[in-house]
């Protein structure tokens, strides 16, 4: 008995020892959990980025640093009235310029009638742009412009990778030599005015897409002029940051598988860390919105960067229309990243513990089970009904048919839309006319 009264203590002291390493041990796993989810947090947010620019720069591999890909891009660009306008009018300005028009028209006038020559020839531009438009939507000159896109591309990556002279010459200019546009043009307008050149030009035939080394020599040698070094070329991308761009653009080329499975590593380093990975599986959704809308926001301000280099007006619409198709599959999936960010967030909230969630759930299991009863219901009053009131109503019924089939029809225009109706119309015909025969031979 007098042992009791020190044992108490002791034991006492026993529970408070156990008790503070107890919440010692509480508090280290609290941090640990925290810090868990601080770390995935940002590595997720990381992973999300990560993933949107590899979309970046897939579309870059498969479109903008792939030749026939980026030939089939802008092959139909001519096609579209603006870009066609501003080549067209580029096109006549310097046709102008290498033609002095006014003298030509002075040279072959009567000399009284040679003051009409500069009114004439400023006359002249409105035809000229028209032929100019009509060239640049013929089917010869289509295989021209995928020829010339196709040297220019291969021009830019011969910059790009640096195995090309034109990296010392012209690192910050990429350009299109609109010249065998101007030499189409020359041979349309020969033909259709031989009297403005005085005689019928001699230029070489370009509707089969091959481009004579020569074709600026042959171009002076029929106009009996020497065109300026740089004539009809347009300027694609001309600053002193192309260098540095075009080199990040390389590298990322070079580092592009690297980079995904670098982006696969991170998304499953955040989930290996994470201590919900359903909450973390939905900060991804929301970081890939974030990303999504953040770097669509950076490509269109290097979008308004480059138009801005544009002279304002006809030649800016061109370009802006011109851009909005090189970039039109990069869009694309931007917009498929955002939604596909937007229903995982979505997902993996509804699926969550918390109060809405679990309230959404049981409303939709109810609605369901709702909806299952109407269905079974409504089928057994079909099922007894509905033969008797088709068969009363046959003729309504088939009207009522055709009626939506004729507004798909006119919905949908193309023949595969068509037959499917013409299918799905005969198969309804049907059907209502064998329900109704039940209801008869039953009666």
């Amino acid at each position: 008995m007098t042992g009791e009264p020190d044992e108490l203590p002791r034991l006492r002291a026993e529970v408070y020892a156990l008790q503070a390493r107890l919440d010692r041990r509480e508090r280290r796993a609290a941090t640990v959990r925290m810090l868990r989810r601080i770390g995935a947090a940002v590595l997720i947010a990381v992973t999300a980025f990560a993933l949107v620019m590899s979309v970046v720069g897939i579309w870059s591999a498969r479109t903008a640093l792939n030749t026939d890909r980026w030939v089939a891009t802008v092959a139909p660009l001519p096609k579209d009235p603006e870009v066609a306008a501003a080549v067209a009018d580029f096109a006549t300005v310097k046709l102008f310029e290498a033609v002095d028009v006014e003298q030509r028209l002075r040279s072959v006038l009567p000399e009284q009638a040679a003051f009409v020559a500069g009114p004439l020839a400023s006359q002249l531009h409105a035809p000229v742009r028209a032929t100019a438009t009509k060239v640049l939507g013929s089917d010869q000159f289509q295989r021209v412009w995928i020829e010339l896109n196709r040297r220019t591309h291969q021009r830019a990556l011969a910059v790009v990778e640096g195995d090309s002279e034109l990296v010392a010459v012209h690192q910050d200019r990429v350009e299109i030599d609109l010249l065998p546009l101007i030499n189409e043009v020359l041979r349309t307008l020969s033909a259709q005015l031989p009297t403005l050149f005085g005689r019928q030009l001699s230029l070489p035939d370009l509707s089969s897409g091959e481009i004579p080394a020569d074709l600026r020599v042959r171009v002076e040698d029929s106009l009996g002029v020497t065109l300026p070094e740089n004539f009809a070329q347009f300027t694609v991308y001309d600053s002193g940051q192309l260098w540095a761009a075009q080199q990040a653009v390389a590298t990322a080329k070079r580092s592009l598988v690297l980079f995904l499975l670098s982006t696969l590593v991170l998304l499953v380093l955040a989930q290996l860390v994470s201590p919900d990975r359903r909450r973390t599986s939905l900060q991804l959704g929301l970081w890939l919105v974030v990303a999504a809308v953040a770097v669509t926001a950076v490509l269109r301000a290097v979008r308004e960067q480059i138009l801005q280099n544009v002279p304002e007006g006809l030649y800016r619409d061109g370009a802006a229309d011109v851009l909005t198709a090189v970039f039109s599959q990069l869009r694309t999936r931007g917009w498929q990243m955002l939604w596909t960010g937007a229903l995982l967030a979505l997902l993996m909230y509804v699926i969550g513990p918390g109060r809405g969630p679990v309230w959404l759930r049981r409303r939709t299991v109810a609605a369901w089970h709702a909806i299952r009863r109407g269905a079974v219901t409504g089928g057994q009053a079909l099922a007894a009904h509905g033969p008797s009131w088709t068969a009363r109503h046959l003729d309504a019924v088939r009207v009522g048919g055709v009626a939506v089939a004729v507004v798909f029809a006119l919905l949908l225009s193309s023949w595969t839309a068509l037959l499917a109706i013409v299918v799905v119309l005969a198969a309804y015909e049907l059907l209502v006319t064998v329900f109704a025969l039940r209801s008869t031979r039953a009666g």
